[in-house]
């Protein structure tokens, strides 16, 4: 059953940790049949509530996944395997439209806003049990949620969206708790989810966000919280538009104990209106980070939300990196408040880019979405071939595995860097690849 590998262990502790070493080393293999609790607990000479408890401390953890009488199996997609190793490495003379990444002919120079910065620490150095919050960008970051109609709340700052969103998810569910997630949706976030042992279940999406009748089944199944992207979601573009955000919010309005989570991290790339669904529930936060509009290495997020959420996520930050250093926060907001960034114009150009690519796709008979953002989604009946002829025509795309549950297959597209004069070939190859009027929908 396992070949040559022998689980050890007295303790729940130990089995657990016998098996998860021997999936990451690759001994044992997706899919396959662990031995019955009791089977296992007479090799081992234990008691068969401590194999229990192993396999039990493995299902939390993601590592494997029970089916009733037809036993345990290691995961076909163990949380430890990151989806960003789903990926297409462009060999020399392929052009990687793959990556994900802002342009960074449209970031802003950040050369004197780190020098304001760094000349501010030397005259007003932050030392321990200093606030972790510099009063400038508390203000400005207040003032731009008040313009978008977030709620107020108390403000943290955090290591970018991912960071912000694990603490919040650590602070109020436990492992085996159900998290509503959108499918397809941001690749890593669906790695984080079982990483901390909790289970996704999957929501829809089309261009104007979240589908509501999708949200209504999962929060019915015992979802406790929901992920949503406002906007720029990524893959798809996908942005809440205020009729979908009416629906969600009559929604969420029958589950008011549900923990609501959005990401902004569209915010500054896109010129489509901020439609929050905050407040909507008891528990909330709303997190905005840096990274797509000023670069991806500040890794900064501010996030807002309901006073307990707020007061568990600092409490617990204190006692870990205690804070986000307050130069990088003094550099952040030399950035906003010296007007560094014409958003009007990086959105412009970034919907320019991808209305470019849809455009040329329909011509060609291929649907696509890219609503805001830097990607476009594309439907297609065979993944893995459209990503491999599209390597051999010179393009590499993002396989849509890293980023679905069990949304149909797709590939995304970056156009951050797409050109105009590059639009055409890419449009020709990619309907080449994918044929012409097969898939007319991704949710």
């Amino acid at each position: 059953m396992l070949g040559e590998y022998r689980i050890e262990g007295r303790r729940a502790a130990d089995i657990s940790a016998s098996v998860e070493r021997a999936v990451g080393a690759g001994e044992l293999e997706p899919g396959q049949l662990l031995p019955p609790m009791r089977e296992l607990a007479t090799e081992l000479g234990v008691n068969p509530n401590t194999v229990a408890a192993a396999y039990r401390i493995l299902r939390e953890r993601g590592v494997i996944e029970t089916a009733g009488r037809r036993g345990s199996r290691v995961r076909p997609r163990p949380a430890t395997t990151g989806r960003q190793h789903i990926r297409v490495d462009p060999p020399a003379g392929v052009r990687d439209v793959a990556d994900g990444n802002p342009d960074p002919a449209l970031l802003p120079s950040l050369a004197k806003a780190f020098a304001a910065a760094g000349a501010q620490a030397d005259r007003e150095p932050v030392l321990y049990g200093d606030v972790p919050v510099e009063p400038g960008l508390a203000r400005l970051a207040r003032a731009g949620l008040d313009a978008d109609g977030v709620p107020d709340g108390p403000l943290a700052v955090l290591s970018g969206s991912l960071d912000a969103i694990e603490r919040v998810l650590a602070t109020h569910l436990k492992p085996g708790d159900t998290v509503a997630v959108e499918d397809p949706g941001w690749g890593s976030l669906l790695d984080l989810v079982p990483a901390l042992g909790l289970r996704t279940t999957p929501v829809g999406v089309d261009d104007e966000g979240p589908l509501p009748d999708d949200v209504r089944r999962a929060l019915e199944s015992g979802a406790r919280a929901l992920i949503v992207t406002d906007r720029a979601q990524n893959p798809t573009g996908a942005s809440v538009s205020a009729t979908r955000a009416r629906a969600l919010r009559s929604v969420l309005r029958e589950y008011p104990e549900i923990l609501l989570i959005e990401d902004d991290h569209g915010h500054g790339i896109v010129d489509l209106p901020l439609h929050s669904l905050a407040g909507t529930t008891h528990t909330w936060v709303f997190v905005r980070s840096v990274a797509k509009a000023y670069g991806p290495d500040l890794r900064l997020a501010v996030l807002t939300g309901d006073p307990v959420t707020l007061d568990r996520v600092r409490g617990r930050q204190r006692l870990g990196p205690g804070w986000v250093g307050r130069v990088l926060q003094r550099a952040v907001v030399r950035l906003w408040s010296d007007g560094a960034l014409d958003t009007a114009a990086v959105a412009a150009a970034y919907r320019g880019r991808r209305d470019l690519l849809i455009d040329a796709l329909a011509e060609r008979g291929v649907r696509a979405y890219g609503r805001s953002g830097l990607n476009v989604w594309i439907p297609v009946p065979d993944e893995t071939g459209a990503v491999s002829r599209l390597l051999h025509a010179g393009w590499a795309v993002a396989p849509g595995a890293r980023f679905r549950l069990n949304a149909p297959p797709g590939i995304r597209v970056t156009v951050a860097t797409l050109t105009p004069d590059e639009t055409g070939p890419l449009a020709d190859a990619i309907a080449s690849a994918v044929g012409p009027g097969l898939v007319r929908s991704y949710a």
